[in-house]
């Protein structure tokens, strides 16, 4: 079993788009992820995305582009030097209530068990709190909330009920160099 650090990608490995990316021109990278990626290849942890792509259920893209513009962001990912595990992604919207949309935990939990993943020694990394929150109910016991994308005016939310401690990190580099300090 491997810990994994789990990746939410649009706010924290790309650019959030309000109006959700809809094609692959939509796509720009945060400054500094790659490298970030980059740095994390030769890592002990798993490296899984897990996305909520909720332009697909609102009939707003389909799954098959949903798809191609993931495949993009991993195939970059790897041409810079990094290392993608898996990427999982919902294509419900909010109101299908399904089970793999966060804040619930079945992106994580379906990782865990095709990519052999220990939960418990596993860290979440994303800009929402429904990010923190399917961590914790996957749970992962490291959270990590990056002001990237939506993460400033995120934290400037009250902690939802329940919600465990979580560390406010600058962005993906930043959360990183964190998880270094307690490898």
């Amino acid at each position: 079993m491997h810990p994994a650090i789990f990746l939410d990608r649009d706010g924290v490995i790309v650019e959030n788009n309000p109006n959700y990316i809809r094609t692959q021109e939509d796509l720009a990278f945060i400054p500094g992820s790659l490298q970030s990626l980059a740095e994390m290849r030769d890592s002990p942890y798993k490296i899984v995305v897990v996305t909520n792509q909720s332009a697909i259920g609102r009939g707003i893209i389909s799954a098959e582009l949903a798809e191609q513009i993931n495949d993009r962001v991993v195939d970059e990912i790897h041409r810079t030097g990094g290392r993608i595990d898996g990427s999982y992604m919902c294509p419900h919207s909010p109101q299908e209530a399904c089970l793999c949309r966060k804040p619930e935990p079945g992106l994580l939990q379906q990782a865990a068990v095709e990519l052999s993943i220990d939960l418990r020694r596993s860290v979440m990394i994303g800009d929402a709190l429904s990010d923190l929150l399917a961590g914790q109910a996957a749970g992962l016991r490291r959270l990590y909330l990056v002001r990237t994308g939506r993460g400033t005016a995120q934290e400037q939310l009250p902690r939802p009920d329940g919600l465990i401690t979580y560390q406010v990190v600058d962005d993906l580099s930043s959360a990183w160099h964190s998880i270094l300090g307690h490898v």
